[in-house]
């Protein structure tokens, strides 16, 4: 039997990525600095993984203000949210596929 990778998603091959919709799709938003703590990752890390999913069409963010300090949230779009559920999908295919 053939494995069929191809329905795997390239934007979630990243375990930061992973990670990060993974928090996204239990929470409505969540800040930067929780993503930060929540994954253990450094500013910089953080940063281009947020980038390349928002580029993806698979988060927004919004920014406000907590005192004079910008605050930036993060939420999975619905196209986020539909992906990575497929994604799973696929993982969980390709996990029966072995036995």
């Amino acid at each position: 039997m053939k494995i069929q990778l191809n329905t795997l998603n390239k934007a979630f091959e990243s375990r930061v990525r992973l990670g990060i919709m993974s928090a996204l799709m239990v929470n409505e938003s969540l800040d930067f600095n929780h993503l930060k703590e929540l994954l253990d990752l450094s500013d910089g890390n953080l940063a281009s993984h947020l980038k390349n999913l928002e580029e993806a069409s698979y988060i927004t963010f919004s920014k406000s203000f907590v005192g004079r300090k910008t605050q930036t949230s993060y939420q999975a779009t619905d196209a986020g949210k539909s992906a990575f559920r497929d994604h799973l999908n696929a993982l969980e295919t390709l996990i029966k596929s072995m036995g």
